[in-house]
């Protein structure tokens, strides 16, 4: 009879190769075939590909993935908002979206199944049952934690870019041209916001409206300054207002708000370093200063002792 601690062995690296496979054929297919990829999310764009907004931007996905995602037990309805969210944290396509689904049934075995076998008995149950709901939740976690991520790094970008923007405009070119060049110049210094003004430029070239263009960046962004920013773009472009003033009082209040973001948390670091310090920092300095007179006090004693 196998031995519970061999069970668990077993059990657990089944399911890590099951994730880790699924993790290599999402990178496999992400690297496979750039034009095609591209040529794709032309003609998805161009057609609509039956679905309104963000979604119907993303390529046409590998066959492999498309009979993976059919086993996958989630309505088109909830799969549908998951690559919403994932489409948040930057990882677009339907392979992204079948990743995140096989994480979260074997996050809960690899998590769960060990401690169940371990323990055994209710208490391996009760605490089983636990760090298989800690292991579901896991991915969800981690995914909010990346949505934020993007978001703030956005939201960092966009003085920067909206300065780029304004050079550009004002040297004649025109916006669709000043955006292409602001994505060129800061897609190394600003990953995200490069990676969403490009998808714009695509949508703009392929004959998206530029209206629809800027809809599907704030949807695909969910920022608050993206979409004050879309929405004076919007106005700008309805009533023939001039673009680059809008853009440089917009990029002031940008600015101010990262300088006050900065300051926010320059003012919360005291506070989040007591801790560390009492903890840490603090008992090996009373070892250091104190601890030889110490040494020199219990010595003392002992010498009168004798």
């Amino acid at each position: 009879m196998m031995s519970p601690l061999l069970i668990a062995t077993v059990v657990a690296t089944f399911a890590a190769v099951a994730l880790l496979a699924g993790a290599a054929a999402y990178v496999v297919v992400q690297r496979q075939a750039p034009e095609r990829k591209r040529l794709h999310k032309a003609v998805a764009i161009g057609r609509g590909a039956g679905v309104s907004g963000p979604i119907a931007l993303m390529d046409r996905p590998h066959p492999v993935i498309e009979r993976i995602a059919s086993f996958v037990p989630k309505s088109p309805s909830e799969m549908t908002r998951l690559r919403r969210r994932l489409m948040r944290a930057g990882r677009h396509g339907l392979a992204a979206a079948v990743v995140f689904s096989v994480a979260e049934i074997v996050a809960p075995l690899v998590v769960g199944i060990p401690v169940l076998i371990l323990l055994g008995g209710s208490r391996g149950i009760l605490f089983g049952l636990f760090a298989a709901l800690i292991g579901f939740l896991l991915p969800g976690v981690v995914l909010g934690r990346l949505i934020e991520r993007r978001r703030q790094a956005i939201t960092d970008g966009l003085p920067d870019v909206l300065d780029l923007l304004i050079v550009c405009l004002e040297a004649g070119c025109s916006l669709d041209q000043s955006i292409v060049r602001a994505t060129e110049e800061l897609s190394l210094a600003y990953p995200p916001l490069g990676d969403e003004l490009r998808m714009l430029t695509t949508e703009t070239r392929a004959g998206k409206p530029r209206v629809e263009a800027f809809r599907n960046l704030e949807a695909r962004t969910k920022n608050e300054d993206v979409k004050s920013l879309v929405a004076m773009l919007v106005q700008t472009d309805r009533f023939g207002t001039s673009v680059s003033q809008a853009l440089r009082t917009f990029a002031e209040v940008a600015r101010t708000k990262r300088r006050q973001r900065a300051e926010e948390k320059a003012a919360k670091m005291g506070v989040k370093m007591v801790f560390p310090l009492v903890l840490c920092l603090f008992p090996a300095l009373y070892v250091v200063t104190i601890g030889p007179a110490v040494i020199l006090i219990v010595r003392s004693f002992l010498q009168m002792a004798r």
